[in-house]
């Protein structure tokens, strides 16, 4: 299946905080096409902010007023979702809540640099689950 530009994403931290340290790779594109609104960010309070926690650790050095543009702008065009809590097993259960906004949100995928925290043996699930280059290709197609 082949994902539209206008896709509904839930982006994982890892793939926004990518995103801030490296304007050229592609969290960094799917994060300015979001913000263009070219995609749809699927969010709630427990994401944005993680989001805002871990851009803000000491190790990232980011500017603090950047990072209050950028989540200033992804809290007013973020689609917000209230999730459901799954029985479902995953390798890091702090991903959990990013697989719960993606299914209750009918994301076409969840874009993340850590795809194999999301695949548990025992349970499938509707979502695809994407690298942030996967997530470019699929919207290049």
């Amino acid at each position: 299946m082949s994902t539209p530009a206008g896709a509904r994403l839930a982006l994982d931290t890892n793939v926004v905080i990518s995103a801030l340290l490296s304007a050229h790779r592609a969290p960094a594109i799917l994060l300015d096409l979001t913000l263009a609104g070219e995609l749809t960010l699927l969010a709630d309070d427990r994401i944005l902010a993680e989001y805002r926690e871990v851009a803000r650790r000491p190790k990232f050095a980011l500017e603090a007023t950047q990072l209050n543009r950028v989540f200033a702008a992804l809290e007013a065009i973020a689609e917000r979702i209230v999730p459901h809590p799954l029985a479902i097993e995953l390798l890091d259960p702090d991903d959990l809540p990013f697989l719960e906004l993606a299914i209750a949100g009918h994301a076409d995928a969840l874009v993340t640099g850590n795809a194999r925290h999301f695949r548990s043996g025992r349970t499938a699930h509707p979502v695809p689950i994407l690298t942030p280059r996967e997530m470019l290709d699929r919207l290049r197609r």
